[in-house]
């Protein structure tokens, strides 16, 4: 049972502008509401780009809806994750 989005719109509601999401690759469009979500209440977002994606369909759909303030590929996550904090 697809579940991110239930996780990201907890985090929404709970955290908002404190948190930060990070949508990874996979398929279909789990996350990408919750994602937005998050996004709308101050959080950061971040999507796994298409190169580095084996699946490019979760972040995509989410980069598509506005979701994902930055793109980046896995090996630079981690690395925007601290820039954030």
């Amino acid at each position: 049972c697809p579940s991110v989005d239930v996780l990201f719109q907890s985090v929404a509601d709970v955290v908002g502008k404190h948190a930060i999401g990070v949508l990874l690759t996979g398929m279909g469009s789990d996350g990408a509401n919750g994602l937005l979500a998050m996004r709308a209440n101050g959080a950061r977002t971040i999507g796994q780009d298409e190169q580095t994606c084996i699946v490019y369909g979760m972040p995509k759909v989410a980069n598509n809806i506005g979701a994902v303030e930055q793109e980046a590929p896995l090996h630079t996550i981690a690395r925007k994750l601290v820039s954030f904090v």
